[in-house]
């Protein structure tokens, strides 16, 4: 019986942190053991907010494959390919663009919410407001029958089944109703407290050596009303103890950290010198790949042209499906 296929990508536009791994990564290489999964780099979709900025792309795309190799996706279970490579996302975008609404994507939660808070970036653009729709051409493009995603994510899963919808409607069944895989993504704050991006400089980053991470983790802020060493704290406020959620066994938070912290039993210097004894250990053997494969950065074109031919084989054939149905 042939496996049920998945697909999801990520944009190119850095290094990737501990948000990348427990938010994706990590759930990317077990869906791989259970799945037929496709994985991509979401290369176009990087210019939708990043078109001004564009010289770094090239380079952030070579460091993230290395990134995801070393964090154990497979390409040999799940190819690895560029989405740029593939004219059919594009083709396919601009046809599913014909028969996509304006209501339907002005609709779209992200698109006020990004124009909001991405207020240095001038978002007017018809990219910007359309990317739901190249979203949709990735995922139809591959037949796939779920998509892993958050539970704040589904109204944009939505609208790609809302176009699949419409174009089965309008022409013949070409393309699968995609589902949602719903994924529990842990909270992985940053060194500051607030959600861990490059942009605010407060990650932990996959290539970040030990000593690295240490340094990272040791001035990392806490519960803010915790002033004094004998001060009680309360652990649901505070971000190391997230981490802790992350990478301390349930029995050790909830018997020594979680009362500790309460009744000050232990100060926050103890309390990262615990998390640092169970973090260093699970993020040390994904440094010592990272590293390793960086003597060898070939690897990841490699990588890219296999996953391509891979690729190609199924989107050419949906696109060719697309087509007939449309009379073209």
């Amino acid at each position: 019986m042939s496996k049920s296929r998945v697909l999801s990508g990520m944009r190119p536009t850095g290094r990737l942190h501990l948000g990348h791994l427990f938010g994706a990564l990590d759930n990317w290489r077990l869906l791989q053991e259970a799945y037929e999964c496709f994985f991509f780099v979401a290369d176009w979709h990087a210019l939708t907010t990043e078109y001004a900025e564009t010289k770094g792309i090239r380079e952030n795309i070579r460091e993230m494959v290395l990134d995801m190799l070393a964090t154990g996706i497979d390409p040999s279970k799940a190819p690895l390919f560029l989405q740029s490579r593939l004219h059919e996302h594009a083709e396919l975008y601009l046809l599913l663009s014909m028969i996509t609404p304006v209501p339907w994507l002005e609709r779209n939660p992200t698109y006020k919410e990004q124009q909001q808070e991405l207020t240095t970036k001038d978002l007017s653009t018809y990219g910007f407001l359309g990317y739901p729709v190249l979203m949709a051409s990735d995922i139809l493009l591959y037949k796939a029958e779920y998509v892993p995603v958050g539970i704040d994510q589904v109204p944009h899963l939505e609208l790609t089944r809302e176009i699949a919808r419409r174009f089965n409607h309008l022409y013949s069944e070409v393309f699968v109703i995609p589902e949602a895989l719903l994924t529990e993504f842990p909270k992985v704050p940053g060194t500051d407290g607030r959600k861990m991006s490059k942009s605010y400089g407060n990650a932990v980053y996959l290539t970040d050596s030990s000593e690295q991470v240490t340094a990272k983790i040791r001035p990392m802020v806490t519960d803010p009303a915790r002033v004094r060493r004998s001060d009680p704290g309360n652990p649901d406020v505070c971000p190391v103890f997230d981490l802790h959620k992350i990478f301390t066994p349930k029995v050790e938070r909830d018997t020594i950290i979680d009362p500790g912290c309460r009744t000050a039993g232990i100060g926050c210097l103890d309390c990262k010198g615990v998390l640092l004894q169970h973090m260093l250990p699970i993020l040390r053997p994904i440094y010592d790949r990272r590293q390793e494969l960086a003597t060898r950065p070939e690897i990841a074109q490699e990588v890219l042209e296999d996953g391509y031919s891979k690729a190609k084989k199924v989107a050419s054939e949906t696109l060719s499906e697309v087509k007939a149905a449309m009379g073209m």
